[in-house]
């Protein structure tokens, strides 16, 4: 069966999800232009390696930065002693390591649902999230030798695995001064744009990945491309697909990752988004290394497809943290 003609019309609204992720753009195109200068992105002075995290912010400064960067948490309180010996610690070493993580200072007696969430019975506790993914690193105090080699050891994974080399850490900017952002011109992007919609709609899903990819790759940056890009990849995906067998082998093989990929991306395309993250949350939970990693990086394109502001998307992001440890 060929789903031609298909459409996420009621899963995605691109105009809407572009206004709402326009601060994430803005950052990527920073990115962008400093790479075509020769540089290594927009550079953050040394007082924003350590930020207060609360729960409202929660998804936008630690789960959606961990896609750039490691994001160590110290979850802290203030009546807390052994808290006060070790915060100090982990504060100069995020400046020391000059970008190469930052710090999130969470305060449990005013942010308990992240204590619940994180499953912490006692503090001072240190976590990571690395895009996306969440792991305990240590309890209580320790040593400083042992927290460096620990955060050695994170950096190399962020570094080898997910390619994560950092901020660019500006000595001279002011103190919590923010990323300087460099704003990309925009190109003549309408005409591909619409030739990509209309690739969509007349079930040329192959046509419209190589016309969002045109954009792309003079706009990096474009969120409409982006989005659009995820969206034609997926239905690209489910083409020629047989939902009743893709059905059928997921419910036959709940352990096995692909058929259940499968299957979440057909939940998606028939607007089932709950569903779809449900069962690739429940898949990372089951499983492990390659397995659970191909789960996680399709839960992340959809998540990109539905838009990182739909509040599908920060329960699901809640819950996949909770998964990964």
């Amino acid at each position: 069966m060929q789903p031609r003609n298909m459409s996420m019309s009621g899963v995605v609204d691109l105009a809407a999800v572009k206004a709402a992720q326009e601060a994430k753009a803005k950052a990527e195109q920073a990115r962008a232009e400093a790479a075509r200068q020769g540089g290594g992105g927009g550079a953050v002075s040394p007082a924003g390696l350590v930020i207060d995290v609360d729960e409202a912010g929660f998804e936008r400064d630690v789960l959606q930065r961990s896609t750039e960067v490691p994001v160590v948490i110290d979850f802290w309180a203030e009546w807390c002693e052994p808290c006060k010996q070790l915060s100090p610690v982990l504060e100069r070493l995020a400046v020391e390591y000059n970008g190469r993580f930052v710090l999130a200072k969470v305060d449990v007696d005013a942010n308990q649902m992240l204590m619940q969430q994180f499953g912490i019975q006692g503090i001072p506790a240190v976590f990571a999230v690395v895009a996306g993914q969440a792991l305990p690193l240590f309890q209580g105090a320790a040593a400083e030798a042992q927290i460096r080699g620990t955060l050695d050891q994170l950096v190399e994974v962020a570094e080898q695995r997910f390619g994560l080399t950092g901020l660019t850490v500006d000595p001279d900017g002011e103190p919590g001064s923010a990323p300087e952002v460099h704003e990309v011109p925009a190109g003549p992007y309408d005409a591909l744009l619409e030739a990509a919609v209309q690739a969509l709609d007349a079930g040329d899903f192959g046509g419209a990945v190589q016309a969002y990819k045109n954009v792309l790759s003079d706009d990096p940056g474009n969120t409409e491309a982006k989005l659009g890009l995820a969206q034609a990849e997926l239905l690209q995906r489910v083409q020629g697909a047989d939902p009743l067998q893709v059905r059928k082998d997921a419910a036959e093989k709940p352990k096995d990752v692909p058929a259940q990929i499968a299957a979440a991306d057909l939940d998606l395309v028939g607007g089932h988004v709950e569903d779809a993250f449900g069962r690739l949350i429940d898949t990372v939970q089951r499983t492990a290394g390659d397995d659970r990693d191909a789960a996680r990086l399709r839960l992340l394109e959809l998540f990109e497809v539905v838009g990182g502001d739909d509040p599908r998307v920060i329960a699901a992001r809640r819950a996949l943290a909770r998964a990964l440890f």
